[in-house]
């Protein structure tokens, strides 16, 4: 029995999900006839009460998307030092829109109101690059899934309204988020100009993001997309996904996040483990001691395949998922208190 906790991305479509996808109403989405993408578009844009929304293949096309759609070159988003737009997404941001990053020094990788006013630029010192986007990440990736204070969100918006900043979220886990805070979708669509939300992690799609915004911002999404090279024909199939998982996967986020505490509970009293990470959803985050090297200790988990990761400068990463069942679960507590 292979144990893969590696990330919520290696999920694979249940018999349900499957028999949704064969079943979907398809057309050519670059003409907007998809029936099946069209719907999952409003239902989205809807549930975030944003006037319009827009399926992509990958969360990290939707945020690249976004940051054209605020930035001009030359400009500078500022973001936390974890933040997935400048660890994870290929230089995307410079590559693609001609932007800096200038990185805030936040707690697991969430940041303060006050911090974002200190870190942008006088618009007319010509010397330093235009501040125009503030971008967060909810659930934080690097930050061990942490979750944001919603009223310190609502202090950086007054912040970006008020020096005219555009507010970014990648939510490629808010569904986590919105679990655990008891906070609404609407929510966020209330405080944030444009969301990706990712329905390949923890609503166990195979493929498949959402960028959602209003109007003004989103009439030019299609075409950065199609540049991109995000143009897609009868993807109803991946959307039926989507629409499906939203229906039937949203409650067992709720039995990941359960499960990512006891492991942590668990390897709090591992006497190989110097330090866990605070666990608030799906991801567990922690360090070693002397006791193991790294590498040693992800060979002693393959030897019994299982599967982890290491995120370097000596954190390793468990996320929970769909496909972690009840049985591996009860094998891999015990293999790490035999360990």
């Amino acid at each position: 029995m292979k144990i893969d906790l590696r990330s919520d991305t290696v999920t694979k479509p249940s018999k349900g999900m499957l028999n949704a996808m064969m079943n979907a109403k398809v057309g050519d989405d670059v003409y907007k006839e998809d029936e099946t993408v069209n719907e999952l578009e409003a239902r989205v844009a809807k549930l975030f009460g944003k006037s319009h929304a827009m399926f992509f293949p990958s969360g990290t096309m939707a945020n690249q998307t976004a940051i054209k759609l605020h930035t001009n070159p030359g400009d500078q988003v500022i973001c936390d030092k974890y933040a997935h737009i400048y660890n994870y997404e290929g230089g995307g941001a410079s590559f693609n829109s001609g932007v800096s990053c200038k990185l805030l020094d936040g707690e697991r990788g969430m940041f303060t109101a006050q911090q974002v006013e200190e870190a942008i630029n006088p618009p007319d010192f010509y010397h330093s690059p235009l501040t125009t986007l503030v971008e967060i990440e909810n659930t934080t990736n690097k930050g061990g899934g942490a979750c944001w204070d919603f009223n310190e969100l609502k202090k950086i918006k007054k912040v970006c309204t008020a020096n005219n900043l555009g507010f970014h979220l990648d939510g490629a886990r808010l569904w986590n988020a919105l679990v655990v805070k008891e906070e609404t979708a609407k929510d966020y669509g209330e405080l944030f100009d444009t969301i990706s939300v990712c329905f390949s992690k923890g609503l166990g799609c195979p493929i498949g993001s959402i960028l959602i915004g209003d109007e003004y911002l989103m009439k030019n999404a299609i075409r950065i997309r199609k540049i991109l090279g995000g143009g897609m024909r009868q993807v109803g199939f991946l959307a039926a996904a989507a629409l499906y998982a939203l229906e039937h996967n949203m409650e067992a986020l709720i039995e990941d996040h359960k499960k990512a505490k006891e492991i942590a509970s668990v390897l709090k009293k591992a006497s190989y483990v110097d330090k866990v990470e605070t666990v608030e959803t799906n991801i567990v985050i922690f360090t070693l001691n002397n006791e193991f090297g790294e590498e040693v200790f992800l060979q002693l988990l393959k030897n019994k395949n299982i599967h982890i990761s290491n995120m370097g400068q000596g954190k390793l990463r468990i996320v929970t998922h769909l496909d972690y069942t009840n049985k591996m679960h009860k094998v891999f507590l015990n293999e790490l208190i035999g360990l």
